[in-house]
C-alpha cells in the first residue's frame, strides 16, 4: 500500500510517505518554504498544507498521485466540540475545524489528480500514537504508548498499549486540562515564542531552584483513572511577566526550573499508572510536543518501570504526519516497519553538489576523506558547516545538516551562540561514538535522536567543558558506525588528534530559521556566518580560499 501522510492543522506541517508498511520519506514544509515551523498555530493558518513537502515525497519515491491508495490527515474534525465547551478561550477555532472538515478538497486542489475520497481523518493523538508505537524497534512484546501535548480534536493525553500492531486506548485526557497548554503558557509568559520555544524554558530552568514546587504541586495534580488535572495559574504571582526580548533574571529561572520538576513527576506518575493498565508492558514509546523534553524523558528512563523508553524524533507535530500514514496502512491490511533512522529528507547526490558548488563559484577541493579534514579543522579549535546525506526529519540536528566544534574549549559555548545568534544560557551538545559512551556519561543507552540529558561523568567535565552544562549534564547523540559510518570516522580522526572522542554537534541554522536543506542554503550560511569549513557532501570549501573566489 501507497500512504501519504498530512499534517497541517496546528503546526509543524509535514508530509510522510510509507509504502508497504516503511517510511521511504518524511519532511517538514518549513524546510521548503524557509519559514519557521511552517506557520503559526493559529485557525486562520489551518487551511495551509504541506504541499512543497507532499509534493517532493512523491517526486523522490517516482509515485503519483492517482496511484495512492490513501492520503492520511491527522486531524478528526468529526470529533471535535465547540471551544468554549472544552473551557478553552479560541473563539475562531470554529473556523479551524471547518478547514479540516474541507481538507480533503483542499488537497485535491494542491495535488492535482487526487481523489478527495481517498483522504482519511485519523484522531490527532492516534496519529502521534501511531509515529510512536508503530516505528518504534521491536520490543518482542506489548508496547505502551504515551502522547502529551498540547491538544488535539478534545484531549490533551493519551495513554494506550500497542498489541500486535493494534492500539487499545486506556485513558485520554480531556481539555482544558494540558500539560502542553501549560507549558506554552509559562513560555509565553516568560517573553518567548510559544509552541516554538519550549526548549529554551527546558534549558532556563537548569540555572533555577524550584521554589514554588509545593504550590505547583496542589494546582497540577494526578488523578487516579490515569489522568491530571491543571488549574488557572497565577504567573505573575510568582514572577513578573517578560515582554520580547526582555532579561531573565533569577525569579524566572526558579519559575521555570518548578514547572519543569512539576511536569517530570507528573509524566512520572503516568508513566506507572500506564505500566499496570497496560499488564506491565516492558516498553515505553513516548510521542507529543512534550516528548521533545529531554530532562522528563530521562527522569521517566531512569526512574520509571519500563526497561527500554523510545521517543519517536520527530515527537512534535510534524512527526503526525508519519503516524497517520502508518495507522491507516496498518487498517488497509500492511505491518509497520520499525524507523531505521532520522534521514528521511532532502538529499543530493555529489554530482549535483559540485555543481551547486561550481554554480556559485565557490573555491573547493575535493580531500581524499572528508572527514578526515573536518577533524583536523576542528582539532584547530575551527567552527565546521556539515551537510551529509539526506536532511533529518525532526527538530534536532544528527549529523546531517549540523554546525561542529571542538568540546574542549570553554569559549566554545560562546562561540557557537554568537555564530546562531542565540541566548547565552543555551546549552551546545555532543555527539560520541557509541563504543566510548559508557566512558564519558550515564544514561539511556543507545541514544541516536539526541532526546534525553545524560550524566556527564566528573572526570570528564573539565575535559569536554563546552558540552557540560550548568547542571553536569549533556543531551547526548550516540553515533553508530553502522548506520552513520562518516561521522564515526570523523569522531575517531578527531579523538586521534586531541584525545577527545566528542565533537559539539547544534544544527545548521541560525536563529530564527529552519534547519538548512538544500546546498544553496548552507552556502549563504557559510558565507554570512564566521564558519571555518564548508563541508558539503565529499567536497571541502575553506574560509581562509574565499579570497580567491570571484
Amino acid at each position: 500500500m501507497r500512504v501519504l501522510g498530512i499534517n497541517a492543522i496546528f503546526h509543524d506541517p509535514a508530509a510522510a510517505l510509507v509504502v508497504d508498511g516503511r517510511v521511504v520519506a518524511a519532511a517538514e514544509e518549513e524546510r521548503f518554504s524557509r519559514r519557521k515551523h511552517g506557520k503559526r498555530p493559529v485557525p486562520f493558518s489551518a487551511w495551509e498544507l504541506p504541499e512543497l513537502s507532499a509534493a517532493w515525497c512523491l517526486a523522490s519515491a517516482g509515485i503519483d498521485v492517482d496511484a495512492l491508495d490513501a492520503v492520511a490527515y491527522s486531524f478528526d474534525p468529526g470529533l471535535c466540540r465547540d471551544a468554549a465547551e472544552l473551557g478553552l478561550s479560541d473563539p475562531w477555532d470554529w473556523l479551524r475545524v471547518d478547514y479540516a472538515r474541507r481538507a480533503p478538497q483542499f488537497l485535491a486542489a494542491a495535488l492535482p489528480g487526487l481523489d478527495p475520497d481517498k483522504v482519511r481523518f485519523v484522531p490527532h493523538h492516534v496519529a502521534h500514537a501511531a509515529s510512536a508505537g508503530l516505528a518504534a524497534p521491536p520490543a518482542g512484546d506489548d508496547t505502551a504508548v504515551l502522547v502529551l501535548d498540547g491538544r488535539g480534536e478534545v484531549a490533551s493525553h493519551l495513554a494506550g498499549v500497542y498489541r500486535d500492531g493494534r492500539l487499545s486506548p486506556l485513558y485520554s485526557q480531556q481539555l482544558p486540562h494540558s500539560l502542553g497548554l501549560l507549558y506554552e503558557d509559562l513560555t509565553r509568559h516568560l517573553g518567548f515564542l510559544h509552541s516554538s520555544d519550549e526548549y529554551k524554558v527546558m534549558a532556563l530552568a537548569s540555572y533555577g531552584q524550584p521554589r514554588h514546587l509545593d504550590l505547583l504541586r496542589d494546582l497540577v495534580r494526578v488523578t487516579d483513572d490515569g489522568g491530571f488535572q491543571v488549574e488557572r495559574i497565577d504567573w505573575s504571582s510568582m514572577a513578573k511577566a517578560v515582554a520580547a526580548g526582555g532579561e531573565l533574571a533569577e525569579e524566572h529561572a526558579d519559575l521555570a526550573s518548578s514547572v519543569q520538576v512539576r511536569l517530570e513527576e507528573v509524566v512520572l506518575d503516568l508513566s506507572r499508572w500506564l505500566y499496570d493498565a497496560s499488564g506491565g508492558a516492558t516498553t515505553l514509546a513516548l510521542a507529543g510536543g512534550v516528548a521533545l523534553n529531554c530532562v522528563a524523558n530521562a527522569r521517566l528512563a531512569a526512574e520509571g518501570p519500563y526497561r527500554d523508553v523510545w521517543v519517536q524524533p520527530a515527537a512534535g507535530d510534524s512527526g503526525t504526519a508519519l503516524g497517520a500514514a502508518l495507522h491507516v496502512a496498518g487498517e488497509l491490511g500492511d505491518r509497520s516497519a520499525p524507523m531505521a533512522g532520522a534521514d528521511l529528507g532532502r538529499g543530493c547526490s555529489d554530482d549535483e553538489l559540485e555543481a551547486e558548488l561550481r554554480r556559485a563559484a565557490l573555491p573547493y577541493t575535493r580531500p581524499a576523506s572528508i572527514a578526515a579534514e573536518a577533524a583536523r579543522v576542528l582539532a584547530d579549535n575551527g567552527i565546521v558547516a556539515w551537510y551529509q546525506g539526506r536532511s533529518e526529519y525532526g527538530p534536532r540536528a544528527l549529523g546531517h545538516r549540523s554546525l561542529l566544534a571542538h568540546p574542549g574549549d570553554p569559549d566554545t559555548t560562546r562561540r557557537m551562540n554568537d555564530v546562531k545568534g542565540r541566548e547565552q544560557f543555551r546549552p551546545i551538545a555532543p555527539m560520541v561514538r557509541a563504543e566510548r559512551f559508557a566512558e564519558l556519561f550515564d544514561g539511556v543507552y543507545p541514544s541516536p535522536y539526541m532526546l534525553f540529558v545524560h550524566r556527564v561523568k566528573p572526570e570528564w567535565r573539565d575535559r569536554i567543558p563546552a558540552v557540560t552544562h550548568v547542571d553536569g549534564t549533556a543531551r547526548v547523540q550516540t553515533v553508530h558506525p553502522e548506520t552513520e559510518p562518516v561521522v564515526a570516522e570523523l569522531l575517531a580522526e578527531f579523538e586521534r588528534r586531541t584525545g577527545l572522542p566528542v565533537v559539539v554537534n547544534t544544527s545548521l541554522n541560525t536563529a530564527g530559521r529552519p534547519m538548512v536543506d538544500t546546498p544553496r542554503e548552507a552556502m549563504e550560511l557559510f558565507g554570512s556566518a564566521p564558519v571555518d569549513l564548508l563541508a558539503l557532501g565529499p567536497f571541502a570549501v575553506h574560509r581562509g580560499a574565499l579570497g580567491g573566489a570571484r
